[in-house]
């Protein structure tokens, strides 16, 4: 094929790539509806992108939480009598003093280095050879964080409203705190005396289920306990893993509303 010829064929074919392209495009951008940035195959808007994304991130400071309260609240007995699902929750923003015991109920240190299993401090969840694999990515109206429970922290992963990928029910979109429990499969390591089948992955999917539920309940305990509404449920998890930067050994498993009752 000469040259002129290839030229030719080129602008032939254009068009029905630039449909394709603009079909593609259409799909990704179902983040706008959400204020999010949408997607772009020009180079030059793709550098423009990771510029804002980075600014956007620098501007989100990690969150210092109160130190955790050790008392206060109703009694086990009473929690338990309490505990339950209600999806009808305020707007309202949670206290700091309240996020933070939230969030160290659910998966915080509550045995310091004089305690350490394996190299890592106890939690008040357990895990599988205490592997600790569970990672919450906490929403809230200004962008998503991770919990850090060694400094006691969320630290920003992305800016951006995405309460909404918490679940596809209208339902808790406005609640103010919305959890995502996220495991790190790179976690279940060798090492120690773990179980000799921490690799297989339909042990470890046992592992991380379990563990999902333990901090669930940590948390259903802890609203109960303090006059919180709380809601398990499942999640977007098609979109959100590339929305949080999440790892390829990392898995969104479901996902957690919390915040004052309506």
């Amino acid at each position: 094929m000469n040259r002129r010829n290839f030229l030719k064929g080129a602008v032939a074919v254009m068009p029905a790539m630039a449909g394709m392209g603009t079909k593609l495009a259409g799909r990704v951008a179902g983040r706008a509806a959400e204020g999010r940035w949408q997607r772009s195959e020009n180079t030059k808007e793709a550098q423009e992108l990771k510029v804002k994304e980075a600014k956007e991130i620098k501007e989100l400071k990690p969150i210092e939480l109160p130190k955790p309260e050790k008392a206060g609240g109703k009694t086990i007995l009473e929690a338990l009598w309490l505990r339950r699902t209600n999806r009808n929750i305020k707007p309202d923003p949670l206290e700091p003093q309240v996020l933070s015991n939230l969030l160290w109920a659910a998966f915080g240190i509550n045995r310091g280095e004089g305690s350490m299993i394996r190299g890592k401090p106890g939690r008040t969840a357990a895990s599988a050879s205490n592997s600790q694999e569970m990672d919450l990515y906490v929403a809230l109206p200004e962008g998503v964080y991770v919990y850090e429970p060694v400094k006691h922290l969320l630290m920003p992963v992305v800016a951006g409203d995405f309460r909404a990928r918490a679940g596809r029910r209208q339902g808790g979109a406005n609640a103010p705190v919305r959890i995502f429990f996220v495991v790190d499969l790179s976690r279940y390591v060798l090492e120690g005396q773990p179980d000799p089948r921490i690799k297989d992955p339909e042990v470890q999917k046992s592992y991380y289920y379990v563990a999902t539920g333990l901090i669930a309940q940590n948390i259903y305990l802890y609203a109960a306990s303090s006059g919180l509404a709380a809601w398990f449920h499942n999640c977007d998890r098609e979109n959100t893993p590339a929305e949080f930067k999440l790892r390829p050994e990392q898995k969104v498993l479901f996902a957690m509303t919390v915040g004052h009752p309506a």
